[in-house]
């Protein structure tokens, strides 16, 4: 079992690159240049991973204004870090279905949107789980989820979520709107060795744009290992006086069950 929970208020790293293994993912982290007016980071990020069980959930968080939004959410699911855990561990569709049930119990609960109204600052949030051969994810705001397959690319279908710009949770939140605006999917993972891939918005929108295209992104791990792709993302945009934060979580699932195929195949 493999747990980690980070916010850019506790360690910032502004003009520092940051690439850590975590079972079988890898974290990075830039807290984007100071020479370029950069003062602090208010990204965060949670994963919990069960390779026994054959699961990993995580959460991706680019705030703004403060991190107090994003520290709330880490929060608020650390403390049902059993309760999610065991539904995370059990029937595969009875998990599908839960995660979404309690995510949204989560956001809608009076008293959460309470202390939303009290914090200083909103902020984008994408959760991811993967388990066994299916992907569900839940969005508010512009991170962004990747999957990188060789069927998908040769359709030229790379990005899972759509960014939504003007959804966050926090000061200004979605959730208290008459009808709560947010995205959700899930998503069947093909035969063979998938690539999910997270980010923050910092990376696609570095100066010079050398990551605007998910292609750009695919191809600094043709021939690197993952610890060291992402590391050579984050170097590009520092080298590139990148501003923003970036946050990115990328790992590798292989999948050896057959995939839906057209029916004429």
């Amino acid at each position: 079992m493999s747990n980690f929970e980070w916010v850019g208020s506790q360690d910032s790293f502004v003009d520092t690159l940051s690439v850590q293994k975590h079972g079988n993912l890898i974290i990075g982290r830039f807290g984007g240049n100071s020479s370029a007016g950069q003062t602090k980071n208010e990204d965060g990020c949670l994963v919990w991973q069960n390779e026994l069980e054959d699961w990993e959930f995580v959460i991706l968080l680019d705030a703004h204004k403060t991190a107090e939004s994003a520290e709330l959410i880490l929060k608020e699911f650390s403390k049902r870090k059993r309760l999610i855990k065991t539904l995370l561990s059990g029937a595969i569709d009875e998990t599908f279905k839960r995660i979404e049930e309690t995510t949204l119990q989560i956001f809608q609960n009076p008293e959460f949107q309470t202390l939303c109204r009290k914090v200083n600052g909103s902020t984008s949030c994408l959760i991811v789980l993967r388990k066994d051969k299916y992907i569900w994810w839940f969005s508010v705001g512009d991170c962004i989820l990747y999957l990188f397959h060789p069927e998908l690319a040769k359709l030229g279908q790379y990005q899972v979520n759509q960014r939504h710009f003007f959804e966050w949770i926090g000061e200004v939140n979605t959730f208290e709107l008459a009808v709560p605006c947010y995205s959700t999917g899930r998503k069947e993972l093909r035969k063979g060795l998938n690539h999910l891939f997270l980010t923050t918005d910092g990376l696609l929108e570095c100066p010079g744009l050398p990551y605007d295209y998910p292609q750009k992104i695919q191809k600094e791990f043709v021939d690197h290992p993952n610890e060291d792709a992402v590391g050579a993302l984050l170097k590009k945009i520092q080298s590139l006086s990148v501003r923003d934060s970036t946050t990115i979580i990328s790992w590798f699932v292989s999948c050896g069950q057959d995939a839906s195929l057209p029916c004429n195949q």
